[in-house]
């Protein structure tokens, strides 16, 4: 590799995030629970998304069984205790699967240039990784439970600068939620808003096969 093809990219490694981009999530059992519970379909997550029961989690201070306890609690009197840890636990254990398509521009890309997995996980990642296929999938994999900092805090976008190799403003960092990206931005990062495969052909063209 030369110092004149390094200088002409628009960036040196690739940072991205996995939930959303990469993985998904099969939420049919949890909305099926809901509507016999009485409940507007994506109520169980948004009490166990709100930060004082997700956060704790992401970062490895509680066990997902726990953040379980902690969705029933916030469902108190809306739903009968059973009923609330069967919806916990049916948000808890929700397959998932993997994107193929980006999965396969992804494999492209770490052909030239670093592939950094920046992460807002739970202290299972690793084996989750394996179950998809996914264990040696990017060259680093920077897990909020394992670093014990979350998005958007600078921190994990310095950590995973570091294990790419390279400056931050030579990063390119992708992510579904817009307050992740407006961090990376911030510390000179170049951001995309991922919402479809589409939106990492344009920045990832130079690299993809034609």
């Amino acid at each position: 590799m030369t110092t004149s093809k390094i200088s002409s990219r628009p960036f040196d490694a690739v940072l991205c995030d996995l939930d959303n981009v990469i993985r998904f999530y099969d939420t049919t059992e949890l909305a099926s629970l809901e509507r016999g519970a009485g409940l507007a379909e994506g109520t169980t997550e948004r009490v166990a998304f709100a930060p004082e029961r997700d956060l704790p989690l992401l970062l490895g201070a509680i066990t997902k069984q726990q953040w379980v306890e902690s969705i029933v609690a916030g469902l108190a009197g809306q739903v009968p205790e059973t009923r609330a840890h069967e919806l916990g636990t049916a948000l808890a254990e929700a397959p998932f699967w993997a994107d193929d398509v980006v999965v396969g521009l992804l494999r492209q890309v770490r052909a030239h240039l670093p592939l950094v997995l920046v992460t807002n996980a739970t202290v299972e990642l690793e084996d989750d990784l394996a179950s998809l296929g996914l264990a040696d999938f990017a060259d680093h994999v920077v897990s909020s439970a394992r670093v014990g900092v979350a998005k958007p805090d600078r921190k994990i976008y310095e950590i995973a600068a570091k294990q790419a190799g390279v400056a931050m403003n030579r990063c390119l960092f992708v992510d579904d939620r817009l307050e992740n990206i407006e961090a990376a931005a911030g510390l000179g990062m170049t951001g995309v808003h991922y919402r479809e495969p589409a939106d990492l052909r344009g920045p990832l063209g130079f690299l993809l096969d034609t």
